[in-house]
């Protein structure tokens, strides 16, 4: 049945990778602290009310922004692109979808930027130019092939890993990436109605890199977490001793998910948002006919891969809160 097709156009490589996020934030300054001591990443710049942040092996200026605002929520989300030419082929397609908004000028560190919007109404940015970050006298690695140094200073996350968000309709979401952005998709769940209750997509060989979620309240374009990687497992276990030291909420884990195998941490941080300590490890998807898993109502009830069942606020809590949607 069209509805349920899995394989969507030819493999491309127009996509590079995740480039950053723009979370809003009503406790600007306590989430900072959350990114900063706890996460243990690098403020990279402050221009009004924002504040850039990276992990510590991430390349680009920046991988997240957090802007002061009301109510919580992703303001938008980026991807790279792999040449200005694969940016104008994107753009046709976003046009020709009817879902395009058109450029921006741009951002401390990144060029102009094209807009778009998915079905479900998050908005999205494709970017080219970006500013590599320069490391300080105090940054500056060792080894010239490392981004900036190691900074031993609580979880370390090394670098942006993936996005989720919600999505009343999981499966328009996901063609539209598929259609429009050219990702590839790696696992789905299917429900024994045909519903897809979550879809996992990338733009290389990472596994996924943006996950899709049924949003149980009904509720459209809202975000479900971020996710900064870790290197090891032992590494996510210490993010949750590191977690109760600072008084964060624990939402869920340390555990191991079935879908992608990522081990993983859920925290709570002080705007609001819902954030992911995970360590995919060495799974990669290389094959170049790879066919999506597809996981049933049933494997799915069994919980996680080890067995913990999956917490009821995974499929409820988001942000914006379901009060604050239009």
């Amino acid at each position: 049945m069209d509805e349920v097709t899995l394989y969507i156009g030819e493999p491309n490589c127009d996509m590079a990778h995740p480039a950053h996020l723009e979370l809003l934030t009503p406790t600007l300054e306590e989430s900072e602290r959350f990114f900063v001591e706890y996460l243990g990443m690098t403020v990279s710049a402050r221009h009004g009310n924002s504040v850039y942040l990276r992990g510590w092996d991430d390349y680009a200026h920046h991988t997240l922004k957090l802007t002061a605002a009301p109510v919580p929520g992703m303001e938008h989300f980026a991807y790279r692109v792999s040449s200005p030419q694969a940016l104008q082929r994107r753009i046709t397609m976003l046009e020709r979808s009817g879902l395009g908004l058109g450029w921006i000028e741009g951002d401390a560190g990144h060029g102009p930027a094209y807009r778009f919007r998915t079905p479900d109404g998050h908005v999205g940015e494709l970017v080219w130019e970006v500013e590599w970050y320069q490391p300080t006298p105090q940054t500056k690695p060792a080894l010239k092939n490392q981004a900036s140094r190691f900074p031993a200073r609580g979880c370390n996350v090394r670098r942006l890993d993936h996005i989720n968000v919600c999505a009343a309709d999981v499966r328009a979401t996901r063609r539209f990436l598929q259609e429009n952005l050219g990702l590839k998709l790696t696992e789905c769940i299917i429900f024994d109605d045909g519903t897809e209750k979550g879809a996992w997509v990338t733009a290389n060989n990472k596994g996924y890199e943006i996950a899709i979620t049924e949003d149980q309240t009904g509720a459209r374009g809202r975000f479900h977490h971020v996710c900064y990687a870790v290197d090891t497992r032992e590494e996510v276990l210490r993010a949750a001793d590191i977690a109760i030291e600072f008084g964060y909420r624990i939402e869920y884990g340390p555990h191991k998910h079935a879908v992608q195998q990522t081990v993983f941490l859920y925290v709570i941080e002080p705007g609001g948002h819902r954030i992911e300590i995970g360590c995919p490890g060495a799974r990669l998807v290389l094959a170049p006919d790879w066919k999506p898993i597809v996981w049933t109502e049933a494997e799915r009830k069994r919980g996680q891969a080890w067995g913990l069942p999956t917490v009821a606020t995974f499929h409820t809590y988001g942000t914006p809160p379901v009060e604050a949607t239009p």
